[in-house]
């Protein structure tokens, strides 16, 4: 279908949901996915069919958000090729089993071990900010781990949908992998199905929806979910940078990114400066204006622009730089706003799009107290200023990431994840792997161990010393929480335990 028109999106039947999602898990029992080499073929054709598609792509994100090319290559299908071949370049080590690490001298006599089991038939929910880095991303580590998959790309990026089907189709092993399409209903319809994992990306108030869904069946929940980003600027911050990194990870995608901040609390001295250069920068990034360039995304659907148009109508700020928006083309303007209160319809929910409110701040101390009342718990935190300020504020603070004198976390193979009301649960790189196996301890009792296991059978008299004298840890601090000093003599005695000889004996 390349070079010819994206096909309208067709929702799933209902009454085929239920056949889709058993084919599958019976896929998954009968050990279709288990074997490496087959996960590393089921990868490989990925690639290339991402591959083949690459035009396809770069057209249902145009469609859809009005993407750049450049975007979608770099964080699409650039992003997704990369993945795939780092994961199969590593995926034979991921899945050797580990060497347990930490065990007591008696027990490695039983040889423990970690070993990486899929958990089994998973679900991915997949975006539109990102369709297919944050739909097909944790589909990559979910066949790497040896998981059968079900997909269910997100409507409100339509083309985008269509080309994701069209790939898995494709390219990857019909019964152990497949796309349902929909809308609510269709995916109140998947969340009924029993699954062994759920991956959800999106918003707070589904992910809240999601767990819910889960519960009965005491199933595993990975929630990416946004936040109320915060960006702390101290006064010995340079304020070109902070402007143009800001900047940056407000328009990249018309500033619908769950990582970009949110806001702006500035140390009021640097408050003039930062203005001037985010109108430098703004001339810079769009000579022509954003609405006239080539390079700016539009917002994904009129609901969401309605929504991120109330916000700036009830805003209480004074716009500093853009403010233009049009619905009939979905337009919002990368916008400045000067703020007088974390508590203005721009600061006290996440935008999830192109506005920079700027609140001045007394010091470094006001502005840690004012981000940690409005989330406690954001995505993403960017601290912004000398070594000894960003490391105070990191330390007073929680979020999922820190990106420090910069804007959005980027490394493509660095854990993400959010914690808190931003989500739990993390992937990109190894974690994308981890995230989606069962580490299964496993242990092997020899039988000459029978000897100095026969202490725990009964009956128990005279057992119990013997037990203690082999077992029991002494501790290496005091009553009072101070740490004791071992001596080497006894360190040695007591073959490294720091307790009695007699212990020492024992082990």
């Amino acid at each position: 279908m390349m070079g010819d028109q994206i096909p309208s999106l067709q929702f799933s039947p209902l009454e085929e949901i239920s056949a889709c999602t058993s084919t599958t898990r019976k896929s998954f029992l009968e050990h279709r996915t288990r074997d490496v080499e087959f996960r590393l073929v089921q990868l490989r054709k990925l690639y290339w069919a991402i591959k083949d598609h690459e035009e396809d792509i770069v057209r249902a994100c145009a469609l859809d958000l009005n993407k750049p090319r450049f975007e979608t290559e770099i964080a699409e299908s650039g992003w997704l090729l990369n993945d795939i071949v780092f994961t199969t370049r590593n995926l034979h080590k991921w899945v050797k089993d580990e060497k347990a690490h930490d065990i007591d001298l008696p027990f490695r006599f039983m040889k423990p071990k970690i070993r990486k089991d899929p958990l089994g038939c998973v679900l991915v929910i997949g975006t539109f900010n990102f369709p297919f880095q944050l739909t097909l991303g944790p589909v990559i580590g979910a066949i790497a781990a040896g998981n059968a998959v079900v997909i269910k790309p997100s409507e409100n990026a339509p083309n985008s949908a269509v080309i994701i089907q069209k790939i898995c189709e494709a390219s990857l092993d019909p019964l152990c992998y497949s796309v349902v399409q929909g809308g609510v209903t269709e995916t109140q319809a998947l969340l009924a199905e029993r699954w062994d994992k759920i991956f959800f990306t999106g918003g707070a108030n589904v992910g809240r929806i999601i767990a819910k869904a889960a519960a009965p069946y005491l199933t595993p929940v990975v929630l990416e979910l946004g936040g109320i980003n915060p960006a702390i600027v101290s006064k010995t911050a340079d304020p070109r940078l902070v402007a143009r990194r800001m900047l940056w990870g407000k328009t990249v995608n018309a500033g619908q990114l769950c990582t970009s901040q949110n806001y702006l609390l500035i140390d009021k001295s640097l408050v003039p400066q930062v203005i001037e250069e985010f109108k430098k920068a703004y001339k810079e990034f769009y000579p022509q204006g954003a609405k006239k360039s080539p390079d700016y995304s539009r917002i994904i659907n009129k609901p969401h622009f309605q929504r991120l148009k109330s916000m700036l109508d009830n805003s209480t700020g004074k716009i500093l730089v853009g403010g233009t928006v049009d619905e009939d083309d979905l337009f919002i303007e990368p916008t400045v706003v000067q703020v007088d209160s974390v508590k203005d319809s721009l600061c006290a929910q996440e935008s999830f799009g192109p506005f920079i409110p700027i609140l001045p701040v007394e010091d470094l101390d006001e502005a840690i107290t004012l981000a940690n009342s409005v989330q406690s718990t954001p995505l993403g935190l960017y601290p912004f200023g000398s070594k000894a300020d960003v490391a105070k504020i990191i330390s007073s603070t929680r979020s999922g990431g820190v990106s420090c004198n910069d804007a959005a976390l980027h490394i493509p193979t660095l854990p993400f994840g959010g914690v808190g009301e931003s989500g739990y649960g993390a992937y990109r790189g190894r974690s994308s792997f981890d995230v989606f196996v069962h580490r299964r301890p496993i242990t092997s009792s020899p039988s000459w161990l029978e000897f100095i296991l026969a202490f725990r059978y009964p009956p128990y008299a005279g057992k119990l010393s013997k037990f203690k004298a082999f077992s029991e840890l002494v501790p290496d601090f005091d009553r009072r929480g101070q740490k004791l000093t071992v001596g080497w003599l006894r360190f040695i005695l007591t073959l490294g335990g720091g307790q009695s000889v007699k212990a020492g004996a024992g082990r």
